[in-house]
């Protein structure tokens, strides 16, 4: 079982930065595929991006936010983070962390049993 605590939501300016946090209990963290995804209003619950298990840190993001977005994890610290540069409005939604210890593409969000509560992140213009 592990349990997500997602922080670092809130209000940028586009173009702006924010690096969203994701705290988990549990005594096997590095043995799991960390995951981000969005639901933005009105739309369905989108990938953003993943981190392989282990310390190799093997990722995959999202077309829209490759360039602009990283996805890191600190197995001492239970934490995976998701650092988020040249904010655009499109990128405004709740934003999730998921944690699975099965293997699959890591895109899909019912590969995922552990969930956070979500954060939001909004954009202005």
């Amino acid at each position: 079982q592990v349990q997500l605590v997602e922080s670092g939501g809130g209000l940028v300016q586009a173009g702006g930065s924010l690096r969203l946090s994701c705290a988990a209990s549990g005594r096997t963290f590095s043995s799991y595929v960390l995951g981000w995804f969005r639901q933005a209003p009105g739309k369905e619950r989108e990938f953003v991006a993943a981190i392989r298990r282990g310390g190799g840190g093997g990722t995959d993001y999202t077309e829209s936010v490759k360039g602009r977005f990283t996805i890191s994890r600190d197995n001492a610290k239970n934490t995976v983070y998701l650092q988020m540069n040249n904010l655009k409005p499109e990128d405004t939604a709740v934003y999730y962390c998921a944690a699975t210890d099965t293997y699959g593409s890591r895109r899909r969000g019912n590969e995922y049993p552990y969930w956070g509560q979500g954060t939001q992140v909004t954009v202005s213009s």
